[in-house]
């Protein structure tokens, strides 16, 4: 491979990785305005605690 083939797949990945992160970002986003804001949580950033998704989980597994 040339350079120029190895500066545009290094182009690629990295606007590969900057769309993952903006996905990232809108689905936490998401998260916590549905959880926060429409589902009346107490805290927005409760959704995001390990302990909260053990009990939607539990919920869904009916454990």
């Amino acid at each position: 491979m040339d350079k120029d083939n190895l500066s545009y797949v290094g182009k690629n990945l990295i606007l590969v990785a900057v769309v993952l992160l903006i996905a990232i970002l809108v689905f936490v986003l998401g998260l916590m305005v549905g959880y926060g804001v429409i589902g009346d949580g107490d805290n927005v950033f409760a959704v995001l605690s390990p302990a909260k998704w053990q009990e939607l989980i539990g919920k869904f597994t009916g454990k």
